[in-house]
């Protein structure tokens, strides 16, 4: 039987058997619903939907729930058959702590039995699926973004990065924006993600941006519930905070700024091999004209 590979991420879990050429066999969110149910049989029962996370910005936060969500992944999705475990491979997020990589371990052997257990970190073999080994990922996410130079397989930690905000910062900062231009339409969160993924977009260089104040032109989008609302500069603010986090109001350098740190840390001799070999990377990085601002490689001399 194939290794099982599992990339569990804030947003999505992605699973499947290790084979060339081949899309995870499951992709589904990792949000997760908690029936509780509150009262005796004789009374009238009150059953609530609670929400768990057990993912948040790219490290496990709720371990029951982790437990769960592994156990539907392996023996209901993918076919595992209790006492018949195989080998298991998960995708390790950059910066993960000890503590949180070592009771995943545990609970691998103890409570899966699984014959064997590998974690890779997920730069590197975001490079090994482009066919390369060095190189410097700028891994978008849900609810981070790392930056990881990566040389001959080996992850540079020492001039790597990680933030704190990542997609959902991004679909929050939209909500907000449509808010002030659509103030009387009342939008759930989810419908935001999808406008956003519709969207969103990135202008092409400071000027650009600059210039769509004033000159941007509208669209109207249509929510499931007939509702219409209008879009305008806002799609190009949810693209910029990712170059300008004081939009988000936190206090850091956009991502050209520490790509260009992270890759400044490393010798100078590798510093050609790393700049050729960008990879961007992430769910948010399908951005519409992302990977093509010419503010994000302006820097390369």
């Amino acid at each position: 039987m194939e290794a099982v590979v599992v990339d569990a991420g804030s947003k999505l879990v992605k699973a499947g058997f290790a084979a060339p050429d081949q899309d995870p066999a499951l992709i589904i969110p990792s949000k997760m619903k908690r029936v509780v149910e509150d009262g005796d049989m004789g009374d009238s029962m009150v059953v609530e939907e609670v929400v768990i996370d057990p993912i948040v910005r790219g490290f496990i936060n709720d371990w029951d729930a982790m437990e769960d969500l592994l156990r539907y992944v392996l023996y209901s999705s993918l076919g595992w058959e209790i006492g018949e475990e195989g080998h298991i491979l998960f995708t390790d997020p950059l910066s993960t702590p000890k503590a949180i990589r070592e009771q995943l371990v545990q609970m691998m052997f103890e409570t899966f039995n699984v014959s064997g257990f590998y974690a890779s970190e997920q730069a590197v073999l975001s490079l090994y699926a482009v066919g390369r080994i060095s190189g410097c990922t700028v891994d978008v996410g849900h609810g981070k973004i790392d930056i990881a130079p990566v040389c001959e397989g080996a992850v540079q930690h020492i001039a790597s990065k990680r933030f704190e905000f990542g997609g959902i910062d991004l679909t929050n900062l939209l909500a907000q924006e449509l808010k002030k231009t659509n103030p009387h339409v009342r939008m759930d969160i989810n419908e935001v993600e999808k406008v956003k993924e519709q969207y969103a977009c990135c202008a092409e260089d400071q000027s650009s941006f600059d210039n769509t104040e004033g000159t941007c032109q509208k669209e109207k989008h249509v929510l499931p519930d007939g509702q219409v609302i209008t879009i305008e500069r806002e799609r190009y603010i949810v693209g910029e905070a990712l170059f300008q986090p004081s939009i988000l109001g936190l206090e850091e350098y956009g991502i050209v700024d520490q790509l260009f740190s992270s890759i400044s840390t490393v010798s100078p001799e590798l510093h050609r091999q790393l700049v050729d070999n960008i990879v961007l990377c992430g769910g948010t990085s399908c951005m519409t004209d992302l990977a093509d601002a010419n503010k994000l490689f302006a820097w390369i001399q």
